[in-house]
């Protein structure tokens, strides 16, 4: 039986975030389901009051540098049906109930496995409304790279014994963001809630003794720009919390503030300047229609224009007052029906990635080395005669690239040193980094950044791997009732 492209599922599963999407387009559509990878179990069910948060499992199975500070929570008796997950937890933590929370996929590896298999059953069955007595759709998966074959081999079990699917197929993200920008080789920079993994690649292959995974994320940045905030600009405080009112706790202030940040965050109010930033230079009134229309630019170049046909008629006053404003760079937005207004102290939010001693007070000591050091010394780590084509290669990939601009840039100038070396002039040394960006003719694709390049790559990999059911790509049922688990590792490509 054919596999309809229709039918198709592709699943990125994250450290802290699970994307799916059902079908496979002309147009290659960005994930219809987002759900937080994380599982609730309600308090005074499974004796759960009696298990506490265990912080070091990870340990057991990956190394120190992957394991996540994120709970997890594990009752022995607990089935993957105890588990609440999505709009289900959303709700119930909203009506206050006693939930325990926990992160399965946090270490970048499967922590639990009923947690994992409550996540996937739940995109599977309740968001993309397939029916395990007639599944037919195939399933390819995105995990993290360089986990063991029987991880491989448990999740292949779990997908065709308890969600019955037509096919499935694993696909290393790092890999899949690699593929979503049409390249081979280069290296991957995935910005995440409390860790930044980074990932060499070369000629299609994965360079495992080079990877690394730093402890920086976005909460880092977070916090850091609530510590700002809260010691830079006496006015968003005393708009905040009035003085004539009731003065409010730690907590409240806290979370007011990380509030705050995360929907600056979320409206796009937040860029990085590059180490050594000039000015745009205007475009001498030379405009090329046929790359605005390819980009989708139209309305944002129409805007800009009649902007600047207002200002020429503005007053020298009010020019004056429009120019003082662009200086101080400043933002009025509608929070918690209040107006505050911010500054160009909101750029800032991603100095911890490149310095983290800055964090020292906030989050304690952070025993980190910057983003910078750590790409840099992951290249170093591999074969000279490679290093050229990774460094064409700088992908910064991460939620935070949905929401902030010039990340890669402010990283590509601050990674000069690693590849300024004159007494060094050979045919292999590298004379330059390229930044990596998803192409433009993913139309669905071109305002999120490049967040979403792992589901990208999932969706281009998943149309070659299901064409042809007689291929060797991907484990059908048969290939399945014949050898069992371990037919993953023979028939998933990136796992050989």
């Amino acid at each position: 039986m054919a596999l309809r492209d229709a039918s198709v599922v592709v699943i990125e599963t994250g450290r802290t975030v699970v994307r799916a999407g059902l079908g496979l387009h002309e147009l290659l559509k960005t994930p219809s389901v987002i759900i937080q990878a994380r599982v609730g179990l309600r308090k005074n069910a499974s004796n759960i009051n009696d298990v506490q948060p265990n912080y070091e499992t990870a340990k057991n199975s990956a190394s120190s540098s992957r394991a996540s500070s994120l709970p997890l929570i594990a009752p022995p008796n607990a089935s993957a049906n105890d588990y609440l997950v999505g709009t289900q937890l959303d709700d119930a933590l909203a009506a206050g109930q006693d939930i325990a929370i926990s992160w399965p996929f946090a270490d970048g590896d499967v922590r639990d496995w009923s947690q994992a298999e409550a996540i996937w059953k739940y995109v599977l069955f309740n968001q993309l409304e397939r029916r395990r007595a007639q599944n037919e759709s195939p399933v390819l998966l995105s995990m993290y790279p360089g986990l063991s074959r029987d991880t491989y081999e448990r999740t292949c079990q779990v997908f065709f014994e308890r969600f019955n699917v037509a096919g499935f197929s694993i696909l290393e993200r790092p890999m899949a963001q690699l593929y979503s920008t049409t390249s081979l080789s280069g290296v991957i920079v995935d910005i995440e809630y409390d860790r930044t993994d980074i990932t060499p690649i070369y000629d299609g292959f994965i360079q495992r003794s080079a990877c690394d995974t730093i402890h920086l994320g976005i909460r880092d940045c977070q916090n850091y720009l609530v510590h700002i905030l809260r010691h830079s600009n006496p006015s968003l405080m005393k708009t905040l919390f009035p003085p004539d009112s009731e003065t409010p706790s730690e907590e409240t202030v806290e979370e007011t503030l990380l509030a705050l940040v995360k929907q600056i965050l979320q409206e796009g109010y937040i860029k990085v300047p590059s180490d050594g930033e000039t000015a745009i230079p205007d475009d001498e009134g030379v405009t090329d229609i046929a790359a605005i229309v390819v980009a989708g630019k139209e309305k944002a170049i129409i805007e800009s224009g009649m902007k600047k046909k207002a200002n020429a008629k503005a007053s020298a006053a009010e020019q004056a007052r429009a120019r003082e404003i662009e200086a101080l760079d400043l933002v009025t937005i509608q929070f918690r029906d209040k107006s505050v207004t911010l500054g160009k102290e909101r750029h800032r939010l991603c100095e911890p990635l490149f310095d983290p001693t800055l964090l020292n007070g906030i989050n304690k000591s952070k025993n980190s080395v910057s983003l910078q050091d750590a790409v840099g010394r992951a290249v170093r780590q591999t074969d000279v005669d490679m290093r050229q084509y990774i460094w064409q290669g700088l992908f910064v990939t991460g939620d935070l690239t949905r929401h902030v601009k010039g990340i890669a840039v402010a990283l590509q100038s601050r990674l000069s040193p690693f590849i300024a070396q004159p007494e060094l002039q050979t045919d292999v040394q590298a004379r330059f980094i390229r930044i990596l960006y998803l192409p433009d003719y993913y139309p669905e694709y071109r305002d999120t950044g490049e967040g979403f390049a792992a589901f990208l790559g999932c969706s281009i990999v998943a149309k070659l791997t299901f064409s042809d059911i007689h291929s060797k790509t991907f484990v059908s049922k048969a290939d399945y009732s014949q050898k069992g688990p371990h037919a993953v590792i023979e028939m998933s490509p990136a796992l050989l």
